[in-house]
């Protein structure tokens, strides 16, 4: 496979990418003079402090992953793990759903509902960086158990920045822990899918969902969504090594 790589997968090009994404969405946040707590306020401050440093990222990471050529490996296995592995995404699904149908789409006005589709490019843009450019870096050198705690223990300090964004340290910290349960549902949906697309989706359905689920006056069912997503992640964490066995990705020169 490296043959087909327009430049050999390296742990530092991986890692340089990260902190790179990190920046950028950090800078275009910062530039907007929006703060995280104010997000939710109206659809201009959704878009312009969230929204738009997802749109400049996305450009980005298309642009260095088709000049690095590493599109196929950072979206596709060679192989996929057992497919009763998916019960975890299963269950993050139907959580999803639980947000969704508890959402109060009445305090939706057209502006702030465009501004929110946006927000599922997440899915795009912090998959290909974490388990799809940094994943591909890391199984030049590493086992895939080395490959799922680093990039999903990065996934989650990622969301650290959220604090130097203007939101209290104990939900940033919590929101840390819940990513690290969140990255080995998605990396565990690439591994048993056999790609990374679906954990794309996934993870931007599953943002626009917990965003919309905390607009407005949401239903009394509001609290399940998360309560089952936590369960996703447990049995996430129970199933993991059964997707990392016999795992046979690592990239070769």
């Amino acid at each position: 496979m490296g043959a087909e790589l327009r430049v050999r997968p390296r742990i530092w090009i991986g890692l340089a990418i990260y902190v790179g994404y990190i920046v950028v969405v950090f800078a275009v946040q910062k530039l907007s003079g929006v703060s995280y707590p104010a997000l939710g306020d109206s659809g201009s401050n959704l878009f312009f402090g969230a929204g738009l440093s997802l749109i400049v990222a996305a450009i980005l990471l298309a642009v260095t992953t088709s000049l690095l050529g590493w599109w196929r490996p950072a979206l596709f296995e060679r192989h996929h793990a057992p497919r009763w592995t998916l019960i975890a995404p299963i269950i993050m699904g139907i959580a999803l759903v639980l947000n969704l149908v508890s959402t109060d789409w009445g305090s939706y006005d057209l502006a702030f509902f465009g501004a929110s589709i946006v927000l599922i490019l997440v899915g795009f843009t912090e998959e290909l960086t974490t388990r799809g450019l940094l994943l591909t870096a890391l199984r030049s050198r590493l086992g895939e158990g080395w490959v799922w705690f680093i990039s999903s223990a990065l996934f989650g300090l990622m969301h650290l920045i959220n604090a130097f964004s203007g939101q209290a340290l104990g939900p940033t910290i919590q929101q840390v822990g819940l990513a690290f349960l969140g990255g080995t549902i998605f990396y565990i949906l690439r591994r048993a899918s056999g790609t990374l697309i679906w954990a794309m989706v996934l993870h931007g359905l599953w943002d626009f969902s917990t965003f919309a689920v905390g607009h407005g006056t949401p239903a009394a069912t509001s609290a399940l969504g998360a309560i089952v997503n936590i369960v996703a992640g447990i049995v996430g964490l129970a199933t993991v090594a059964f997707v990392i066995r016999g795992a046979d990705e690592k990239l070769t020169a």
